[in-house]
């Protein structure tokens, strides 16, 4: 008599659909909101200079705990956001110069969201740094050789905590 084990394998559809969800989870929550915004963009842009103005202004002996290097990876994703927002994207392409100019009226400008879906973007946004980009502080390690021991799960943990908060908070937000 011929035993076989049972398959664990999970049905073809079930992981497509479950690539295709993480997917979109993935635009929701990194792209999705990348539209050209300058108001937006300029917060963007300040807050990134405020958070490295924070770790360029920690003293020698701090520069390199969990903290500024929060901050530090914190600002690199809100300056790389603010860019991104700057940037004019294709809403114009293919539109006379008559909808082009309605296109740029006062009226038909985009408002900045609510403040706090605004607020909670910005922190998942800037929890995002750590989260993403700790494997940069063993590239510095490897530059600095007298850097032993970077805070590597510390830095990681309060990008999760900071992404997960900011995510829930935004999820509360806009399912009033």
């Amino acid at each position: 008599m011929r035993h076989t084990l049972p398959t664990t394998r999970a049905h073809p559809s079930l992981r497509y659909t479950l690539r295709v969800s993480l997917r979109e989870f993935f635009f929701e929550n990194f792209a999705a909101d990348l539209e050209y915004h300058p108001r937006r963009a300029a917060l963007y842009l300040v807050l990134a200079v405020a958070a490295a103005a924070f770790w360029f202004f920690s003293p020698a002996e701090t520069k390199f705990t969990a903290t500024p290097l929060v901050f530090a990876l914190g600002a690199l994703t809100l300056l790389t956001k603010g860019i991104f927002v700057l940037r004019r994207s294709s809403e114009g392409l293919g539109l006379y110069e008559s909808d082009l100019a309605a296109l740029s009226h006062p009226a038909n400008r985009k408002q900045l969201p609510s403040l706090p879906a605004l607020a909670a973007q910005i922190l998942q946004d800037f929890g995002a740094g750590p989260l993403l980009l700790w494997p940069l502080l063993n590239v510095a390690k490897d530059i600095d050789q007298s850097w032993s021991d970077p805070p590597r799960l510390h830095v990681f943990a309060a990008g999760a905590v900071l992404f997960l908060l900011g995510w829930t908070i935004r999820r509360l937000t806009t399912a009033t």
